[in-house]
């Protein structure tokens, strides 16, 4: 039976571990704002996400945010800027309320009532590694039927939680391989 990788790209092989894609592609699904949290708009649209009720404002302060009604109302208004610091907390409180928010509705798309999702997987780059020690590693697809702990973890925003869950609900289900999968050049699926 596979372990996991200890000494990874040791002879030259390049990848990303697949639960590094999984967050970024349950991020995209998420629909983040786009415009940038420098520029006013992309402050503005932020701000009203987290103030446009008392329950995004409890999460908000929940998450980080705790700055006084006043001086959310003077960066609305625009008669303040709020400090880098400020910012980072304002960007970390949103993306984290909004993956509160969508997490039910990613659920429910992921699962799709049992019949899961199809994954692909995209093998690590072994272009650098000499001949000799290269393995075979193929695409290799797979349907994700159990979603609830990856999103939970994903959601929580714990990194070291949703890498033990992607291998152990997920990659694990490659079959005795498994390993091998472990680290990717990129991981694919649609909801």
């Amino acid at each position: 039976m596979p372990e996991r990788n200890n000494e990874f790209g040791k002879f030259g092989a390049r990848g990303t571990k697949g639960h590094e894609f999984v967050a970024r592609q349950l991020d995209d699904l998420a629909g983040f704002i786009a415009t940038p949290i420098h520029q006013r708009r992309g402050l503005l649209a932020r701000l009203h996400y987290l103030t446009r009720t008392d329950h995004a404002r409890q999460a908000a302060r929940e998450a980080g945010l705790t700055v006084t009604d006043r001086t959310l109302k003077a960066w609305l208004d625009g008669r303040r800027s709020p400090s880098r610091k400020n910012l980072e907390r304002i960007e970390t409180a949103y993306r984290t309320v909004r993956r509160q928010n969508v997490a039910r509705y990613l659920l429910a798309r992921l699962n799709r009532r049992g019949r899961g999702t199809r994954v692909e997987f995209h093998p690590l780059n072994q272009s650098q590694v000499p001949r000799p020690h290269q393995r075979y590693v193929e695409f290799r697809t797979l349907n994700v039927r159990r979603w609830d702990r990856i999103v939970s973890a994903w959601t929580a925003g714990d990194d070291a939680r949703l890498d033990d869950v992607w291998v152990n609900d997920a990659v694990i289900d490659l079959g005795s391989e498994w390993g091998q999968y472990e680290y990717v050049s990129n991981i694919g699926f649609a909801a």
